[in-house]
């Protein structure tokens, strides 16, 4: 759905890199979202969190527990929009186990480095962490068994791009694991002109 508002996409993705970069590189600052393991445990996660570093799982910065809508099976390939410092990536590298794969695509280089750093902590050589942009992957069609996100497609003016761009790397019988935040009320105007709710 395109947005009926003029905003510089350029600078909101700009600003959204440097929301990003701070929560990766100052894990321990407040921000206007919760972070960290506390917050991860709070929304229930599996068991496998217990194993992500702290590394990774300091800059936790997603909305909701994806895998309250189900567990990863041994052997599915697995693709993460905006996987941040990698703290879900990593709990589906250890649910998909070595006969799988868990690739993780975010846009801000200082958590793809925090997440690399963290799947090598972790001695994981069946993920990899790739930057770029959800609204035009870089992976061939009928790639993934499940794409699964957490808290990013709603930083997305461009929704539409975003899921032709899931169902097409999707296969066939494939299926979706999201949570993210979503509104019942329209947004004001100046709300919609409010640079720092697009970027948290």
């Amino acid at each position: 759905m395109a947005i009926d508002v003029e905003i510089d996409l350029a600078y909101l993705k700009s600003e959204i890199r440097k929301t990003y970069a701070d929560v990766s590189q100052h894990p321990e600052k407040d921000f206007v979202f919760p972070t960290g393991r506390a917050w991860a445990e709070d929304l229930d996660y599996p068991e496998e969190l217990a194993r992500v570093p702290e590394s990774a799982v300091a800059s936790f910065a997603g909305v909701a527990n994806p895998f309250a809508l189900g567990r990863l099976s041994p052997g599915e390939h697995v693709l993460d929009l905006g996987s941040g410092a990698g703290t879900d990536s990593l709990v589906c590298a250890q649910m998909v186990g070595p006969e799988g794969c868990v690739v993780g695509i975010d846009m801000t280089v200082e958590m793809l480095a925090t997440a690399r750093y963290a799947a090598a902590e972790m001695g994981l050589a069946h993920i990899e962490f790739v930057e770029g942009e959800v609204e035009s992957l870089p992976f061939a069609d009928e790639t993934f068994d499940v794409v699964i996100s957490n808290g990013v497609i709603d930083l997305i003016p461009d929704k539409d791009a975003v899921f032709s761009e899931v169902f097409r790397v999707l296969r066939p019988g494939g299926r979706i694991q999201f949570a993210d935040v979503t509104i019942q009320r329209p947004v004001s105007e100046e709300g919609r002109r409010n640079i720092d709710l697009w970027t948290g």
